[in-house]
């Protein structure tokens, strides 16, 4: 059976204009969203025009199978799953299609992201107003589909509110056109003997009746609750003039808005836009030291027309503890509060805003419920904002096989009922001994309540239906809604006879059959739903698989743990207009398989299900992880620290013990090794290296671009220098004693800045040293050869733990390789406490200095008063593991040096991987993203500064522009 639908497959391949995949990477890769789902999809497709959507229809229909519709893939109830055809239109459906600025109208397709519209509209003054932690990738098509809120949805109100028309596939493969109609165009359309006509036959004799309109509104979720999306919804259909004396027309879209893809294929959406939100804003932050006060001040801070009234409580705080991303997102929190309600107020100026913020403090001080309101503005406001965005995401942080699960999540009530829901909710949650998870959009009374269980035991899986049972009696007690904002899906589908009853579920049914007779679109979600405890992501009670790994995983407790921290939040998919780093490779291809999400997950559905021996061993992981640049980005800004460039080494060396290592792969690992015989003779070296025609053959049998230049040895080793430089250089009385570690580049390819920055750390009186060790293993590590990198591993520990102190610390120059002490170091080392201890006193060059700059030992008086302008772009793992604003603080010593950081992310050379020919268009498409436009636009008289080596490659090959390491910078700059 499967094979003959293979083979149907292959034919409908070469039909689409677009691209239709079956192999067993990307159905793993689609298998899951960001819910606890997991279903084997039988094909995922990624469509380039309409006509491609009507085939796909037509082949659903013709082989029995269904079409699940996907953009970014972030669905918290299981939207996004489904054994059928996954449809992911986030590749091809990208466009604009057309703006109005008069009307305030914008026509986009379903692939467009919500902050990218937003940006493309800010100049016009106005805005797509609802919005979701995840808007920097989330789709409109989406956000449709769930009817998102989002944080401003008290004053802008929902989705649904803004959907003027929506143009769509039905299911025998017609296109229609759903938009606000008068009752004389309803019923000429209920007329047509088509589909479309069949439609709305079928509603109006549905919801005709005054019982059944009686019914709707006695059943479904309170009409002031305006976030409620609890199966399709009706209950806003009868309020138009087909079936009331109001003036409001029929809009077939406020059906479909909601509706999950499974009503009709969406292809365009026509949107209604505001005007930008008043520019002037305060954020007052009300810390609580209990729940209880925390719910109980919402409708008195609610009484100030807020922008936001969002709140965290102390689970999600306590997980930004560990976050390095989010250190700086914290300052404004005071003491440890159990709970913070951020309400943000908004006017034309400063002064006022200031009055309606004051107006809020004296308002929650009276109440006597908080005990800390600090006022945020400006970049504080983002930082605060930042740090809730990623709360859900965080949530992943928690060690073990115990998680916070999505299922009761998004239920809404109004909020004269929230401080007594929540008390009720409290009690029923301490019965199941469970310490909820409070998350939540206050100010619209919905709450993301999440328990913690271990769904991979059926004893938990038990309690994951039977608390969301019981739940959704608690909310149908309180009139509220059972699905907020993040949908049905299947997590609650299953719930929608008990919120809405039974004549009102049936109801749905009719208009699901009457859309979708066949049932192609999306089964299983929203009526018939699949059962919510099954298709789960883990099978229950397995016996974990044993997989033993040369790096050390016991802090996630072993490697599939660590690729399960993974909850598909999609945070990987963000574009580089949205800042961060990660990740470079899906920024460049855009292929979900290139994101640190898809890495994650095939690792962990190959090494789950695998019954091989070497588990890694599987052409697929190969493939999945080709394009990661290990730019670790992924260990700081991914919410859930899912460090995939570990992943990448401990994959890499277990594939190659059972597939061999190939001859390109030892050149670039043992590339140290190589150059110390190139530095016997550099002048030949050298020749060979950019002589036209030895370059050309050198590069060809290596594998390496030939757009490359490849770098020359430098004419001395910094070993052999330094011996002559210490031995002339005599600093009498040295503030600190520093050893600079001679990395494999510094030694042999970047002498020169080796030795500027001899010269500028004796210049300010520190003595130098440099003892005999071996190089920093980088280069190992990013071939997968880890039991070498071990071995020097263990050899720079047991050197330098006797030597380094507070006082002598060991400094370097190069990112990749310093870096190395306080990251990997730490899981491969035998000594463990060694490594610890000596990673503790491990610094960058530019840390140092900027801890000096600080202690009052190094001051702009000891350099140059000239006028310079420095664009700076940092290397990738100091952006991870580091901060970029110690090579700022550095550049900007000199008083009249004016800096800049590059806003880039990854340069695109990652050591080796541009070099690859294979990798070059990747390689160089990283590049274009920000940094070389950005160095392009420099004038010649500014001074491109980068400190990775590889970065200072890139930007020469990319750009023509020479680019100086910080040291070198100040090293010039000394008077």
């Amino acid at each position: 059976m499967q094979n003959t639908l293979t083979a149907h497959l292959q034919v409908l391949s070469k039909k689409l204009s677009g691209e239709l995949y079956f192999d067993e990477l990307i159905k793993a890769i689609y298998a899951t969203d960001a819910s606890v789902y997991r279903m084997l999809p039988e094909a995922v497709a990624y469509p380039k025009n309409k006509e491609d959507i009507k085939l796909l229809i037509e082949f659903a229909k013709k082989y029995n199978t269904s079409l699940i519709p996907r953009t970014a893939g972030t669905s918290l109830a299981g939207q996004c799953v489904g054994k059928g055809i996954v449809v992911d239109v986030s590749r091809h459906f990208t466009n604009i299609l057309n703006f109005d600025e008069k009307a305030k109208t914008v026509t986009v397709e379903p692939g467009v992201i919500r902050d990218e519209l937003n940006n493309y509209l800010k100049p016009y003054g106005l805005f797509f107003s609802p919005i979701t932690s995840t808007s920097n990738r989330a789709m409109i098509g989406g956000m449709v589909g769930n009817n998102s809120s989002g944080t401003t949805s008290i004053q802008y109100g929902v989705t649904r509110d803004k959907v003027i028309e929506i143009q769509a596939l039905l299911s025998d493969g017609t296109e229609a056109v759903f938009g606000e109609i008068p009752p004389e165009v309803f019923h000429k359309k209920a007329k047509a003997h088509s589909l479309e006509g069949h439609i709305y036959r079928s509603i109006y004799g549905a919801l005709n009746s005054k019982g059944v309109q009686k019914e709707i509104k006695e059943k479904f979720p309170k009409p002031e609750i305006h976030r409620r999306n609890t199966g399709y919804a009706i209950d806003e259909l009868i309020k138009s003039n087909i079936f009331t004396d109001s003036e409001g027309n029929f809009n077939m879209c406020q059906l479909l808005t909601g509706s999950e893809g499974t009503l009709a294929f969406s292809t365009q959406i026509t949107l209604k836009l505001d005007e930008l939100p008043p520019q002037e804003s305060v954020m007052v932050a009300a810390h609580f030291n209990s729940i209880e006060n925390c719910l109980n001040a919402v409708e008195l801070t609610m009484a100030h027309n807020l922008y936001t009234c969002e709140m965290m409580d102390k689970t999600i705080l306590d997980c930004t503890k560990n976050n390095r991303t989010q250190q700086e997102n914290r300052r404004f929190i005071e003491g440890d509060p159990k709970a913070i309600l951020m309400c943000e107020v908004r006017a034309n100026t400063k002064a006022e805003v200031e009055v309606l913020a004051n107006q809020l403090v004296a308002s929650i001080q009276a109440s006597e419920l908080s005990y800390a309101y600090p006022k945020l503005v400006g970049e504080d406001i983002n930082r605060a904002n930042t740090l809730r965005s990623a709360g859900l995401g965080l949530l992943g942080n928690i060690v073990g096989d115990k998680k916070s699960a999505a299922c009761i999540e998004d239920t809404a009530v109004a909020l004269p009922d929230l401080s007594n829901y929540i008390s009720e909710f409290t009690a029923l949650m301490k019965g199941y001994n469970q310490e909820a998870i409070y998350y939540a959009h206050a100010g619209a009374g919905e709450l993301h309540l999440r328990p913690i269980l271990n769904l991979k035991t059926s004893e938990d899986v038990g309690l994951f239906r039977k608390i969301t049972t019981d739940v959704a009696h608690l909310v149908k007690k309180y009139g509220g809604s059972m699905s907020g904002e993040h949908g049905d899906g299947i997590v609650r589908a299953e719930f929608i006879p008990l919120m809405i009853g039974d004549i009102n579920y049936q109801i749905l049914k009719r208009i699901k059959d009457a859309f979708d007779p066949d049932n192609i679109f999306n089964p299983g979600k929203i009526v018939d739903a699949l059962p919510m405890d099954k298709s789960l992501r883990y099978q229950t009670d397995r016996k974990e698989p044993e997989i033993k790994t040369l790096m050390d995983f016991s802090a996630s407790q072993g490697i599939l743990r660590e690729t399960e921290k993974c909850n598909g939040s999609g945070d990987c998919r963000k574009l580089p207009e949205f800042g961060g780093v990660m990740c470079p490779s899906y920024r460049a291809t855009r292929h979900e398989k290139d994101t640190t999400r898809a890495r994650a997950n095939a690792l962990r559905e190959f090494l789950t299900n695998s019954d091989k021996d070497n588990k890694f061993d599987y052409e697929e992981l190969k493939t999945v992880f080709d394009l990661c640049l290990s730019c670790k980005a992924c260990a700081s800004e991914c919410p859930s620290s899912v460090d995939v460039a570990t992943l990448k080494a401990e994959f890499q060396y277990q594939y190659q013990k059972a597939n061999g290592v190939s001859w390109r792969t030892k050149m670039f690992a043992y590339n140290n090794k190589l150059n110390r015989f190139g530095s016997v003779s550099p002048a030949l070296t050298n020749f060979m290296f950019s002589n036209g025609w030895t370059s050309s053959v050198l590069k060809k049998t290596f594998g390496i671009a030939r757009e490359r230049q490849l770098p020359l040895i430098s004419k001395r080793s910094f070993k052999k220098v330094f011996k002559r430089l210490d031995d002339k250089t005599y600093v009498s009385k040295p503030i600190k004693t520093v050893y600079l570690f001679n990395d494999e580049f510094l030694n042999y390819l970047d002498t020169p800045i080796g030795i500027d920055a001899f010269e500028l750390l004796t210049a300010l009186n520190y003595e130098v040293k440099v003892v005999n060790h071996p190089e920093s293993g980088r280069t190992f590590l990013s071939k997968g050869l880890l039991e070498q990198a071990k071995k020097v591993a263990n050899t720079n520990i047991s050197i330098f733990k006797d030597l380094v102190t507070g006082e002598t610390p060991l400094i370097g120059i190069e990112p990749s390789a310093i870096l190395s002490f306080k990251d990997e170091y730490l899981k491969l080392t035998d000594d463990r406490i060694s490594a610890e201890y000596v990673s503790r006193h491990v610094f960058l060059i530019e840390e140092f200095i900027q801890q000096e700059i600080k202690l009052g030992n190094i001051k702009p008086e000891q350099f140059t008063s000239e006028s310079k302008t420095i664009k700076f772009h940092g290397h990738c793992h100091q952006k991870s593991m580091g901060n970029q604003l110690s090579s700022f603080d550095v550049l900007n010593l000199p008083k009249n040096y004016k800096v800049t950081i590059i806003p880039s992310g990854c340069c695109g050379m990652a050591g080796s991987f541009g070099y690859e020919k294979e990798h070059y268009d990747v390689s160089m498409n990283v590049g274009e993203q920000t940094l070389f436009p950005a160095v392009r636009k420099a004038s010649t008289e500014t001074i491109i500064s980068a400190n990775g080596t590889s970065c200072r490659h890139q930007i020469k090959d990319g750009t023509g522009r020479e680019a100086k390491h910080p040291v070198t910078v100040l090293r010039e700059a000394l008077i």
